[in-house]
């Protein structure tokens, strides 16, 4: 008898070196918004995020290379990946939080790798579905649920519209992970992260003019302007790059477990650098957050 092929797709160390580090610099973003939406609208925001991004990347082509042009007979697609993976789940992101707490929306963004996991089986041949895909997947949403704690609680109450905005948001994101990796499997991930943020930028612009006008747009403090670019430059960016390296590397679903880290990185941050006290709760959920991904790397659990 033939043994059926292994369909998982697994990941290295260095994978996870990425992860871990994406992890944190999409925690510390947290920290740079926070700054910034004191003094500016968060469509504004967004929009000057993806703007400065997608100027940034394109000096870093002309600089360094490649060229921007192996773009351009994508450019269809990378508006679709613009779409569905900055501007649609930003929108429902931002529209649901106008009626619930951080803690729940906190919960509702994590439960994207479940989506990817569900939408990888689907349509791609190496990452189908596992049993410690599955379970890890559970944990690590159980663990943000912990994690976030009081947080949850109060924020069960709302719309039943706001949640699903940001379910809505998480599934959007999945299916961007799955059509990224199979639209630009051979695509240098700096031309993805430029094209990407490049279409979002020309489809933000009408949006932000609409929305809020032209005047006052520039006008914020200097130490606003500066979370501005640290956020667009460093969280976005560089994180982007290192976020599309990764789908071609680990794959759509391992690289969708981010967002079970971002919670952590950003409770970390905040009791490492603003002296926040570190919740026994917390603890719990991050541990739980650590074995969610432990079962989904299978290693350990294999050699037992």
């Amino acid at each position: 008898m033939v043994a059926a092929p292994n369909t998982e797709r697994k990941m290295t160390g260095l994978d996870w070196a990425k992860l871990l580090l994406l992890g944190g610099i999409w925690g510390g973003s947290f920290f740079f918004a926070r700054i910034a939406v004191a003094e500016m609208h968060p469509l504004t925001l967004v929009f000057f995020r993806v703007a400065i991004a997608a100027t940034a990347l394109h000096l870093y082509l002309l600089a360094r290379g490649p060229s921007f042009r192996l773009a351009l007979p994508l450019a269809g697609s990378f508006f679709l990946l613009g779409l569905i993976n900055n501007v649609l789940p930003f929108s429902l992101i931002f529209a649901g939080q106008t009626e619930m707490g951080a803690g729940l929306a906190s919960v509702l963004n994590a439960t994207t790798p479940f989506w990817t996991v569900l939408v990888a089986n689907a349509f791609t041949a190496d990452e189908k579905l596992s049993w410690n895909k599955a379970a890890g997947v559970v944990l690590g949403i159980f663990g943000v649920a912990v994690m976030v704690g009081p947080g949850v609680v109060a924020s069960l109450g709302g719309p039943v519209w706001a949640k699903l905005a940001m379910i809505g948001a998480s599934m959007s994101y999945a299916v961007a992970l799955v059509f990224s990796r199979r639209r630009f499997a051979k695509v240098p991930p700096v031309i993805v992260a430029t094209g990407q943020l490049t279409a979002s930028t020309i489809i933000m612009l009408p949006v932000v003019l609409l929305w809020n006008g032209i005047d006052g747009q520039f006008a914020a403090s200097t130490h606003v302007w500066a979370a501005v670019f640290a956020l667009a430059l460093i969280s976005t960016a560089f994180a982007y790059i290192l976020y599309f390296g990764l789908v071609g590397s680990a794959g759509a679903t391992n690289a969708s477990l981010v967002t079970l880290i971002v919670p952590v990185s950003a409770v970390l941050l905040g009791f490492i650098f603003l002296g926040e006290r570190l919740a026994l709760f917390e603890v719990a959920g991050m541990v739980l957050i650590g074995l969610g991904l432990v079962t989904i790397d299978g290693r350990i659990l294999r050699r037992r």
